[in-house]
């Protein structure tokens, strides 16, 4: 008898950041977040503010703007290190 279509029909598993597709160890990075410009603000406006959010604060921006705590938090990562090279060449 066929599989019902849940069991052979398994999205791929996300490991640390990366889709990985097939057994072969291929892995095909999750396409990167295109942010909209009201998200952007309110992380902009909340970076001016404080270049580290505490988890609770990390966690309740993220539900706000309905992106996840990862992205949320590579955002702030990203940010802060453009900022940092900004900085650094004055």
């Amino acid at each position: 008898a066929p599989l019902p279509p849940q069991e052979h029909e398994k999205p791929p598993t996300i490991a640390n950041g990366e889709l990985r597709i097939n057994g072969k160890g291929k892995k095909l990075r999750k396409p990167r977040t295109i942010y909209s410009s009201l998200q952007l603000q309110a992380l902009n406006q909340r970076f001016q503010q404080t270049q580290y959010l505490a988890l609770p604060e990390r966690a309740e921006l993220a539900a706000q703007l309905g992106l996840t705590q990862t992205q949320v938090k590579i955002w702030f990562q990203n940010k802060r290190s453009k900022y940092k090279k900004i900085m650094k060449q004055g």
